[in-house]
């Protein structure tokens, strides 16, 4: 599992180097996510720009990052593929996560 990260006007970006979130790196992800986000900003969002398939621990390992973020954090998404919007949509996480067409969406821009 390959992410990055980089801060940009108060903002932790988190990219998804990767074509899959899937059972086979979904706990490697949480992980990470757990690493790359821990005393970071209030806000993160992770770039999904890259990712052509997730599966329901792929889901449950971003929703896992989310709470391991707090009450007073927010993940946002962006750049979501349409095989993985649709699984947002089908389960209904996309009322639950803030989602960007694109990065640059989500930065405002």
């Amino acid at each position: 599992m390959e992410l990055s990260k980089r801060e940009l006007d108060g903002v932790l970006i988190v990219t998804v180097n990767e074509s899959r979130i899937d059972s086979a790196v979904a706990i490697r992800f949480k992980d990470m996510m757990r690493q790359l986000t821990e005393n970071g900003p209030e806000r993160v969002v992770l770039d999904l720009a890259h990712v052509d398939f997730i599966d329901s621990s792929g889901l449950g390992a971003i929703v896992g990052a989310m709470k391991l973020l707090g009450a007073d954090r927010r993940l946002d998404l962006s750049g979501l593929r349409d095989n993985v919007a649709k699984v947002f949509t089908l389960t209904r996480m996309d009322r639950v996560f803030r989602i960007h067409m694109s990065l640059s969406d989500a930065l405002g821009g």
